[in-house]
């Protein structure tokens, strides 16, 4: 899928945004628990269509509209020390596309991340990604001028030891997105937990 080991991937994952994620408010988020009614994305409902994939085009914006999210997406690769890049840590917060995952509207799982909270600057841009819940819509504006609509299949908070690679990183044969940020209460000044958005492809749009 990449051309890095999974487990480097990974790794980051786990560590998921941890400068400027601690030393913030208390988390608003569900603690270790997956959003009641959701179910895997494996097993998502007919409510979600199957459009045909879109050509290869990287993302330039997200749009939330469920909790108010409307940020440009920066493109981030892999640090020194092989583990994933985090958006930079800055007033206007913008979100972060892994650019070793797949653009998002290709098959297999495009990977977005973003801050809790920005230290002195506030809340950051996925400060509320644990409150989304199945169907809410997500839509990913393209470089090329389309954008990429999706539909929200499961939301969950698992501890960053338990990190889910296999659900995250795994091959799909369908288009989907995964959105990650901190969660869970805050230990030692850094968030315990991840918040992950699972969400397929559902429409797309000129």
């Amino acid at each position: 899928m990449t051309p890095f080991s999974r487990r480097a991937v990974v790794a980051a994952a786990v560590a998921c945004l941890v400068t400027g994620c601690g030393g913030g408010a208390d988390s608003d988020g569900p603690v270790a628990t997956e959003t009641p009614g959701n179910r895997s994305p494996a097993a998502a409902g007919s409510s979600v269509s199957r459009p045909s994939p879109l050509a290869r085009s990287v993302p330039v914006g997200l749009e939330i509209p469920a909790i108010g999210v409307d940020t440009p997406v920066v493109r981030l690769g892999l640090a020194p020390d092989r583990t994933v890049e985090v958006p930079p840590i800055t007033a206007d917060d913008p979100a972060g596309w892994y650019r070793y995952s797949p653009t998002p509207g290709r098959p297999g799982p495009s990977v977005i991340l973003g801050h809790v909270t920005v230290g002195a600057h506030g809340d950051g841009v996925f400060r509320h990604l644990a409150r989304l819940r199945r169907d809410d819509g997500i839509t990913v504006r393209l470089e090329n001028g389309t954008a990429a609509r999706f539909a929200v299949t499961s939301v969950r908070t698992v501890a960053k030891a338990d990190f889910p690679t296999e659900d995250v990183y795994g091959d799909t044969a369908r288009p989907e997105l995964r959105l990650i940020t901190c969660g869970g209460p805050l230990e030692d000044g850094e968030y315990r937990d991840n918040v992950i958005v699972f969400a397929a492809l559902r429409a797309t749009a000129p």
